[in-house]
């Protein structure tokens, strides 16, 4: 089952599937518009069947123009700003009106169509819906294969999948960039309320920013990484445990830096951990 309330993989705000993505749906919508001939193609004067595809081609672009605006607005948002899943099916829905309105309206004053502005434009959004919604489907479905694909051949490699060099953005639950720190600087997240307090590095001090948000959704962000869930308050970076020690109340993480309380390791996160604790052996 879907969570609309979680984050969309960062793969659909990635620069270079944004391109693949218009492309895509530019290419499918021309064979589409060719093929299967929506929006009252065949009233296009009278032209040849390469005339009318090089009508429709400057048809087709001009529409897909809204594509190009919209996912330009949402990767310039993605910089700062976390979209949650219903966000991004309202914004699909939204990039669906604006083409339908688009080509209704060359409908009505261009080609001169007879029929009531309300039903060209129910069958505009049928037909754009069928042009947007099939190829990103299909890129959706690839993007997903392709990461998950690299991902097991860095495994299988043996290369690291988690950069520890490279800066983790902290969002709020509103999906607001709040904090912005190196991986290595991380020390480890502790669960207060409605909130989370993070620990972290600071000019030689430990720092700590309280963030608006829960722990599930930052373990959701920061899956497949050194960022491990170890209890239902606490999460930990591993690169920073210096020993792991079993005493009457249970398993202990101890830290590599001075001034920090021990971490404890709930029961259902036993085996998570001892299987990351696992790969730092071999």
């Amino acid at each position: 089952m879907l969570d609309l309330q979680s984050p969309i993989p960062k793969y659909i705000t990635n620069k270079g599937n944004i391109v693949r993505l218009i492309f895509f749906t530019a290419g499918f919508a021309l064979v589409f518009i060719n093929i299967y001939s929506p929006f009252g193609v065949e009233t296009w004067y009278n032209v040849t069947r390469w005339q009318l595809f090089f009508y429709s081609s400057l048809i087709i672009l001009t529409g897909v123009m809204v594509v190009v605006i919209s996912r330009v607005v949402m990767y310039q948002i993605s910089k700062f700003k976390i979209l949650l899943l219903w966000q991004y099916l309202i914004w699909i829905l939204a990039e669906i009106l604006s083409m339908a309105i688009f080509y209704t309206l060359y409908e009505m004053l261009i080609l001169h169509d007879k029929r009531e502005l309300l039903h060209v434009l129910k069958i505009s959004v049928q037909n754009t819906a069928l042009i947007i919604l099939l190829p990103y489907s299909v890129l959706w479905l690839y993007f997903s294969w392709k990461e998950k694909n690299d991902k097991l051949n860095a495994l299988t490699q043996g290369e690291p999948i988690f950069d520890p060099s490279k800066m983790v953005a902290f969002y709020d639950e509103k999906g607001i960039l709040r904090l912005s720190l190196k991986i290595d600087n991380l020390i480890f997240i502790e669960a207060a309320d409605n909130y989370v307090n993070i620990h972290y590095y600071n000019k030689e001090k430990i720092s700590k920013f309280m963030l608006r948000n829960s722990l599930k959704k930052l373990e959701e962000t920061f899956v497949n990484s050194e960022i491990l869930r170890c209890h239902r308050s606490y999460m930990v970076n591993f690169e920073k445990v210096k020993i792991i020690r079993k005493d009457k109340d249970g398993l202990k993480l101890e830290l590599d830096l001075p001034s920090t309380l021990d971490i404890p390791v709930s029961k259902s996160y036993v085996d998570s951990v001892m299987q990351t604790f696992s790969k730092y052996c071999q």
